[in-house]
């Protein structure tokens, strides 16, 4: 006899809550927080891209503390090449002077031509500095200069984490076009390596500029925040100007998302990246013209990469409108057999039909 029973309930749409209430993420992301600030103190911030993707892993399991180790392991299998080609991308700067005189002079005379008209004939660097930078006194912009160029270093990173948790397509599309501009910039410093404005003022070329990126850290306290960031800067390759990648790196974040941000947040976004432009030029680090070439290969990474995902785009489609309807499998593949038949119920038995001569029977027509 044959039971009826109810159908199963469809499963939820959305993602459901958690049965603790949230009290797990909260207690989990209390301790990431405890645990960066205190490493913050004692190491420096993460500006070493292994070092921030360590943090920016460890913040997404403390958020998603209640999914299996295989999720959090995913995101490390899809992180380890990017932080290895940041790595070698770091690495590889160092050589891109080739022991040369890095340009500079053409630099300087470019600022020269583009602000001396606003600055007595100074780059933009100098004449900030003798406005704003007082050696003895560490002003409130001072500090602000210092964190905003320390999320250089974290910002672009967390957006992509984000996107991975989020939407994996269009994380696939922000690597594609951070790494196509981390290669555009790398392929320039090796075609022409160029001096900040602070190795011009060592070798006397313009006035004297302060180096300034750091400082602000000291004034609250905050001794060791930048103790990874100024080793860092000693081991760097000084010849990395041209383009400014901080600002590039904060122009791309910014456009990335502006489309599907709301218009009344624009004026907000994109003042990042002008925030930026005046850390760099303020505290020594670049020049105003590297900022725009930095600004122009923001846009002709959109641009190619943009063309090259919809060549693939259509020759995928190509590909597919050529393939034959019926190219179900290869043709040395035969066919797999179809499932059998569900047996028909049981009949009583009846007499066996008679067989019959295949002559006698009429042809149907």
């Amino acid at each position: 006899m044959a039971v009826l029973t109810d159908p199963p309930p469809p499963a939820p749409a959305g993602p459901t809550a958690s049965p603790d209430g949230g009290r797990r993420r909260v207690v989990a992301m209390t301790i990431w927080g405890i645990a960066f600030v205190a490493a913050w103190f004692a190491i420096g911030l993460p500006t070493d891209p292994a070092y921030a993707f360590l943090w920016i892993w460890a913040g997404t399991i403390a958020w998603h503390s209640s999914r299996p180790w295989r999720s959090h392991l995913r995101f490390a299998r899809d992180w380890i090449p990017v932080v290895l080609l940041l790595a070698a991308y770091n690495l590889s700067r160092g050589f891109a002077d080739n022991g040369a005189t890095p340009h500079a002079m053409e630099l300087v005379v470019a600022d020269r031509f583009l602000t001396g008209w606003a600055t007595g004939g100074e780059v933009p660097t100098i004449w900030l500095q003798q406005h704003l930078y007082r050696p003895d006194q560490v002003h409130w912009w001072d500090v602000l200069v210092s964190w905003i160029y320390f999320s250089h270093f974290v910002a672009t990173l967390a957006a992509a984490a984000v996107l991975w948790l989020r939407d994996r397509s269009r994380w696939g599309a922000y690597m594609r076009r951070w790494g196509f501009l981390c290669a555009a910039g790398l392929a320039t410093y090796f075609l022409y390596p160029a001096a900040p404005p602070w190795w011009a003022a060592q070798n006397g070329l313009i006035g004297d500029v302060a180096r300034i990126s750091t400082r602000g850290w000291k004034e609250i306290g905050m001794h060791g925040a930048g103790n990874l960031l100024n080793a860092g800067q000693i081991a760097s390759n000084p010849v990395a100007a041209m383009p400014s990648l901080h600002t590039a790196f904060a122009l791309f974040v910014v456009l990335f998302f502006l489309r599907a941000t709301r218009k009344r947040w624009w004026p907000l976004l994109l003042a990042y990246p002008l925030a930026m432009t005046f850390t760099l030029i303020y505290s020594g680090e670049h020049y105003l013209i590297d900022v725009l070439v930095g600004w122009a290969y923001v846009g002709l990474t959109f641009l190619v990469v943009g063309l090259a995902e919809r060549w693939w785009a259509a020759h995928r489609a190509r590909r597919a409108a050529l393939a034959p309807a019926g190219e179900a499998a290869p043709a040395d593949v035969p066919p797999r057999a179809a499932d059998p038949a569900p047996a028909a119920p049981a009949t009583p038995a009846a007499d066996p039909a008679p067989a019959t001569d295949p002559a006698t029977v009429p042809a149907e027509r």
